[in-house]
């Protein structure tokens, strides 16, 4: 049996599974199992893993089907609607914040940390809905909750990758190629958080931070470019 929390949960999400084990799954954090090591719940990570793989196939599908446009660009569609950031965001709509189980440490975490837990949930969620009602379900379901930002995303310029921006805007106007380096990493291996820096030369102009370093690069680039005017003045 799951509780009752779950079967509103599942009630909302129009998903009824069949294997309700799995939903538990979803909703538990490795670090819960460290603090009940005699629980015979299992964490979500290999769930992720899966949907992680699932999201893109979907995505890509989807964008092959309704865009015709080089590779490149649908690459970089395909990144803006599937980055962290949208997948938490999808997760808090979904009302999946209050039902994760996490150490009493993480579930103290707000901003990128807890936004990272969630981004991963979704996608363990995603790998759920995949086992449990096939290819076509998933399918739906991502249409549904990921793909519909596509058109914002098009229509903002969302799609366009903040490092290539960054770049091609200073060679453009400056005549200078930003360079990165790694400012700290924390966390355990498995879970480690990488903060980059953005440089013009030897100044630092941008700091960002994600699960990977190309992530946090991606960041410190978009932090880079909220500050362009500032740069510009600085080296014209």
């Amino acid at each position: 049996m799951i509780s009752e929390d779950y079967k509103k949960f599942e009630s909302s999400l129009g998903v009824e599974f069949n294997d309700k084990s799995l939903l538990q799954i979803v909703f538990t954090h490795r670090s819960y199992l460290n603090e009940h090591r005699g629980s015979k719940l299992t964490h979500n990570e290999r769930l992720e893993f899966l949907g992680d793989a699932v999201l893109e196939l979907c995505t890509t599908e989807y964008l092959y089907k309704k865009l015709a446009r080089p590779e490149g660009e649908m690459t970089n569609l395909r990144s803006a609607m599937v980055k962290g950031e949208s997948l938490s965001e999808e997760a808090k709509r979904l009302g999946m914040n209050d039902l994760i189980k996490t150490s009493r440490g993480e579930s103290k975490n707000t901003g990128k940390a807890r936004d990272l837990i969630l981004a991963n949930a979704f996608e363990a969620l995603i790998g759920a809905i995949y086992i449990d009602k096939g290819y076509k379900e998933v399918y739906k379901f991502i249409e549904i909750n990921i793909v519909y930002k596509l058109d914002d995303i098009v229509k903002e310029g969302l799609w366009y990758d903040p490092k290539s921006r960054f770049q091609e805007m200073a060679q453009e106007s400056i005549g200078i190629t930003p360079s990165y380096d790694t400012l700290s990493d924390t966390g355990p291996d498995h879970n480690k958080i990488f903060e980059m820096g953005a440089y013009i030369e030897r100044d630092l102009v941008g700091k960002g931070s994600g699960q990977s370093k190309q992530k946090a690069q991606s960041e410190a680039a978009k932090d880079a470019l909220s500050r362009w005017e500032e740069i510009l003045k600085k080296y014209s």
